[in-house]
């Protein structure tokens, strides 16, 4: 009699894990808020319960972050991710182009630079970089239950839209429907949106949830005839009217409120202290000076030619993503003699961070033209350090400690320059024993590499402070505010919550 064995029956598949619920947001132009909204998003999900993370697969911008693992990302994601309270990492952003020209950029995939790329080489480039663009969005999606994607500049541009990787192909690939912004207060906001849909195609269109007119000031009933003919017009509905909401207290973007000077102190009175922060044409990482410019008692201001400069207390040269190209900017202008004078005259402390940093110092090297096409250039010659640009980039987050006062601060470094002391001493040095921060004799000029370190709040008053007993007056002895992101985080999502048919989004969402 034949003995058989019954082999156990096979463990029941996993069931797959539902796609991530996706919403994007789009504008009919740059700067039309869709970074803020999708930040506002990103914290109105998480305050539900939801378990959120951004994602936007190109930016285009100079103020850019490192992660903890030593990659590079812009900054709205970095913002969008603290709203989801969570790490930034660069499947949050894997292609981040800086410009370093009117017509290349470097180009970052997945946290690292891989090359400078003019425009033409960038769009034969861009099916590896989407290809890289999308793995990460998929990775992202299958570890959170929704994403906030961002879109760039507008979908509605014809010229652009046959190799596009961040706007409706990114939107298909996550089957994420679209909610078209439009800046209300720059006018035109109903023909933006009547004419985004005229360009778009039939997929395109059916991708579009609605529209959310942003920056609104006034009587919202006033618009009742405008939304009910675009709503006749196109077929889509409107999700909401967010009011214009000023000193939103976020990192901006990019630089387009830097140019237009708005990022100017608006505030009425005199201060203390004068703070001169000066304008370079590749300006980077601006958002070094936001802790600054909450502080009660300065006076922050952006200067572009030397009759704006005057006598101020303090002037910053901040990063530049083309340090060469800007230090010829300052002589051809006017401003390095300017600085030169000011140095001179001793009353006015100059601090340099990363690419100002550089040009503070004697001369910059360039061998392998990384930045520049000219090799080397004499510095402004008011601190004894020399730079020589280098191939490799440096990526790092950094703790490091004043070594005048031991008080802690913490940044990030991003910098292809080596920088080299003469008879400058070490003023800040990292955990790791290295220096990051050199002064003269006086401190009266100092720079560092190190983003962020005004953000410390210790420091920063100290600083402060310092910058005030000069003048003769009184140090305020003890922090007056501290620098910090979260509750204007709450503040946003509180506003826009109020301002958007919420249970329609979760609806489109499947959430």
């Amino acid at each position: 009699k034949a003995a058989f064995s019954i082999a156990p029956a096979p463990a029941p598949a996993p069931a797959p894990k539902k796609a991530a619920a996706a919403i994007m947001f789009q504008g009919t132009s740059s700067n039309a808020g869709k970074s803020v909204l999708a930040a506002a998003m990103c914290r109105i999900l998480l305050q539900d319960g939801v378990r959120v993370a951004p994602f936007k697969s190109q930016n285009m911008s100079l103020n850019s972050f490192v992660t903890a693992d030593g990659g590079e990302m812009g900054r709205a994601q970095v913002t969008q991710a603290q709203a989801c309270r969570l790490e930034p990492e660069v499947r949050m952003n894997p292609i981040l182009l800086k410009p370093n020209s009117d017509t290349g950029s470097q180009v970052i995939v997945c946290g690292k630079p891989v090359g400078n790329m003019r425009v033409g080489e960038y769009i034969r480039y861009k099916p590896t970089a989407f290809a890289e663009a999308k793995q990460c969005y998929d990775s992202l999606a299958a570890d959170y239950d929704a994403i906030v994607l961002e879109g760039a500049g507008s979908p509605g541009e014809v010229n652009l839209k046959h190799h596009d990787i961040v706007n409706m192909n990114m939107a298909r690939h996550a089957k994420a429907p679209v909610l078209l912004v439009g800046d209300i207060d720059r006018g035109g906001v109903f023909a933006s949106f009547v004419g985004t849909m005229e360009v778009l195609d039939q997929l395109e269109r059916a991708q579009i949830a609605g529209f959310v007119i942003n920056r609104f000031r006034g009587d919202v009933s006033l618009l009742a005839p405008a939304i009910d003919y675009t709503q006749r017009f196109t077929g889509k509905g409107t999700f909401g009217i967010v009011p214009y909401v000023k000193n939103l207290g976020l990192p901006e973007e990019d630089s387009v409120e830097f140019k237009s000077g708005s990022f100017n102190d608006e505030r009425t009175g005199e201060y203390a202290v004068d703070i001169a922060v000066i304008d370079l044409p590749h300006i980077s990482n601006f958002t070094d000076l936001d802790a600054l410019r909450i502080e009660p008692d300065v006076g922050l201001r952006i200067v572009r030619n030397p009759a704006e400069l005057g006598a101020p207390d303090a002037v910053i040269l901040p990063g530049s993503k083309n340090t060469l190209g800007d230090l010829g900017y300052l002589k051809s202008s006017g401003l390095a003699g300017r600085l030169t004078e000011l140095a001179a005259a001793g009353k006015t402390e100059l601090i340099g961070i990363c690419g100002g940093f550089q040009m503070l110092g004697n001369n910059i090297g360039d061998p392998d033209c990384v930045e520049s096409q000219t090799g080397r250039a004499d510095g402004l010659g008011l601190l004894d350090v020399s730079t020589t640009m280098s191939k490799q980039k440096t990526l790092s987050r950094t703790t490091a400690i004043h070594l005048e006062t031991g008080l802690e601060v913490s940044g990030y470094e991003i910098h292809h320059g080596l920088t080299s002391a003469g008879a400058a001493a070490a003023l800040f040095k990292s955990s790791d024993g290295e220096v990051c921060g050199l002064a003269c004799e006086n401190e009266m000029a100092w720079g560092t590499y190190l983003h962020g370190l005004f953000d410390a709040d210790e420091f920063r008053r100290w600083w402060i402070d310092r910058l005030r007993v000069r003048k003769g007056q009184a140090p305020l002895g003890k922090v007056q505010i501290e620098y910090g992101i979260d509750h204007a985080l709450d503040h946003l999502a509180d506003v826009v919550r109020d301002s958007l048919d919420m249970k329609r989004i979760y609806e489109v969402m499947g959430l």
